[in-house]
């Protein structure tokens, strides 16, 4: 039984899995980390992800298209991310309350539409057009590696892109530089002559943006096709949790995202031993590991600091 188990969890569907799984968390962590950069604290990603999936599933629906799903899902993201820039920029409300006002209502809004729309059955009984999945010749006859890179939905293969443009756009192009400086020195960037608030508006749009990517991901590339009701699933708070676990680097926050799905991945596989209710909690448990780290390890930093400025004014002395 061990060795089942073993080959179980080590087996190239786990690791399948765990692409799927981390993909609708890292395209939200990417947006996650412009707001984060800009110095806002986004944790309605989760609202926005959940009306991502609703928009492309029904975009989907209607137009027959799982592209047009998508665009929509995106369109939808970018209105989101105006009204979250509205409120928390220009109107300068609390972040914390507008994104849990956020989440509320998408919850609600959602599962209001989807059974005026579907029924109580969600999109279960309908054909709801779902992303194509990218087989890659050579890789896919490897034996182990094919199983796992080959025969995905096309987002997982655009995050892999996405994540490297995302770097290069935050380290090395002058909108990535302004985007932090407005988080960490906005008066300074005033005094180049450049808003802040623009900034904000930027990254909460490109949020939006990413946010729409990832719901469209769940619905109709990670469920062929389909709707239910809170599908994001707490994703939001992971992408969020990996946003401040890897210091909003895209690189590192993908590699969180990773191990999110690793462990969600487990999760399922486990469920043949160990009773669902318990492998269902794996992946957050681990969610709260890592952010009870990024806390304790900031307290170090804070105190290291404290006591180097401490030794610094005593050898001034």
């Amino acid at each position: 039984m061990n060795e089942n188990i073993w080959a179980s969890i080590f087996s190239a569907g786990t690791f399948n899995q765990m692409l799927r799984s981390a993909t609708p968390v890292a395209l939200a962590a990417l947006g996650g980390l412009m707001t984060e950069h800009a110095g806002i604290m986004n944790i309605g990603m989760d609202g926005m992800i959940l009306m991502g999936a609703f928009v492309g599933a029904v975009g989907s629906y209607f137009l027959a298209s799982a592209a047009m799903g998508v665009l929509c899902a995106i369109a939808f993201g970018i209105v989101i991310g105006l009204f979250f820039a509205l409120f928390v920029v220009k109107l300068r409300s609390d972040e914390f309350i507008i994104g849990c006002a956020l989440n509320t209502f998408a919850a609600g809004a959602t599962a209001y539409l989807s059974r005026a729309i579907f029924g109580l059955s969600g999109t279960s009984g309908y054909t709801v057009p779902h992303l194509p999945t990218v087989r890659i010749p050579l890789i896919e006859d490897i034996p182990f590696l094919g199983e796992i890179l080959s025969g995905n939905s096309v987002f997982i293969y655009i995050t892999w892109l996405l994540v490297i443009v995302m770097w290069l756009f935050i380290y090395k192009t002058p909108y990535g530089f302004w985007i932090r400086a407005a988080g960490e020195q906005p008066e300074t960037l005033r005094t180049a002559g450049i808003s802040p608030e623009r900034m904000k508006w930027i990254a909460s749009i490109l949020c939006g943006v990413f946010c729409g990517m990832a719901g469209a991901h769940l619905s109709l590339g990670y469920l062929n096709g389909s709707f239910v009701e809170g599908m994001s699933a707490s994703r939001g708070y992971i992408a969020f949790a990996c946003v401040i676990f890897a210091a909003a680097n895209p690189s590192k926050a993908y590699l969180a995202a990773l191990m999110f799905g690793f462990f969600d991945a487990l999760g399922l596989r486990l469920q043949n031993y160990i009773s669902s209710d318990l492998t269902a909690t794996i992946p957050y448990i681990i969610t709260v590991v890592m952010m009870v780290y990024v806390v304790v390890r900031a307290q170090q930093r804070k105190k290291h600091r404290a006591r180097s400025a401490l030794a610094q004014k005593g050898k001034s002395a």
